[in-house]
């Protein structure tokens, strides 16, 4: 299915120059932010007390959280917990005082809440340990997704379209990180799984786009490679549209609907599908093509058969 059915290709290369100058000034910006204000990191990497109970009728989350507030947690993370009458609370570690004291301080508070009293599922503690460790892997892990991606294209096209490939992931993890220090939206394990998951989707796009640029320069000998690029990404532009619209809605549902455990899962991915279908489109083509990418480096090698110059007697 064909949404847009183009005469001539779209002058993508067109935009190649301003289309990094704009992203230069973003992937500058977010870092800037990223250095200097950081993120505002969840309990999964801070470390902190983590408390479910159930209640016997649905619980009003808006007095659990005024009764926290006024007991001196007014940073506690209150939200439904599977259904409404579980409820899951979160609290930052406090300084000088055991995680455990601070577990029973909020269980007294919520039973003054609660009209019969709640029944504790779990508390847990986490560790300050376990939190810089999770970071440490949550950046080992980017770091070899990328690494793997550079390897794996590098191997499938040529070295110009994986430094255009790898370029365009960094350009959409930082953005992505970056828009999340800006906000002051917490940054837990969910986004981090966003994250990766959002490594995998842009390259899926990349990939299909240098796909159609091989087959160009195979077929369509007589363009130059701004043009034979302009034609690869005008015919997937109805396949880049389609697949980033339905995956959009999905995110959109789980964004209003999916409850705050995942708020920050569906806000990462719903962004991150913006910035890497533009920087499918225009960062990783653009950037393989100022590095010098050219037909010669896609076309296959013609390997002569033994024999071939002796002449026929």
């Amino acid at each position: 299915m064909r949404l847009f059915i183009y005469k001539n290709a779209l002058n993508f290369m067109k935009f190649k120059w301003p289309a990094l100058i704009f992203s230069t000034f973003l992937v500058l910006g977010s870092l800037v932010s990223l250095f200097t204000k950081g993120l505002n990191l969840g309990l999964d990497f801070t470390g902190g007390t983590v408390i479910e109970v159930q209640f016997e009728q649905q619980a009003e989350l808006d007095k659990v959280r005024d009764a926290l507030a006024a007991a001196g947690f007014a940073d506690a993370q209150v939200q439904y917990f599977g259904s409404s009458q579980d409820v899951m609370i979160r609290i930052a570690p406090r300084e000088g005082v055991q995680q455990k004291a601070i577990g029973e301080q909020i269980l007294t508070v919520i039973n003054t809440v609660a009209a019969t009293p709640v029944t504790v599922n779990k508390v847990d503690v986490v560790g300050s340990a376990v939190g810089d460790e999770l970071k440490e892997d949550g950046f080992l892990a980017i770091l070899a997704a990328l690494v793997g991606i550079l390897i794996y294209v590098a191997a499938r096209f040529e070295w110009r379209f994986s430094v255009g490939a790898v370029a365009s992931l960094l350009h959409d993890v930082i953005i992505t990180l970056g828009m999340f220090s800006v906000t002051g939206m917490e940054f837990d394990l969910t986004v981090l799984a966003a994250i990766l998951a959002l490594i995998g989707y842009s390259i899926n796009d990349t990939i299909v786009v240098f796909d159609r640029i091989r087959e160009t320069f195979r077929k369509m000998r007589d363009l130059s490679t701004d043009e034979s690029v302009n034609e690869a990404i005008t015919t997937t532009l109805s396949r880049t549209t389609m697949t980033s619209f339905t995956t959009a809605l999905t995110l959109i549902v789980l964004f209003f609907m999916g409850g705050a455990m995942i708020h920050g899962f569906a806000t990462a991915l719903l962004f991150g599908i913006a910035i890497g279908t533009y920087s499918s489109i225009f960062i990783a083509s653009a950037l393989a093509v100022i590095l010098g990418a050219s037909r010669e480096d896609l076309m296959p090698t013609v390997i002569e058969k033994e024999g071939a110059d002796t002449p026929s007697i």
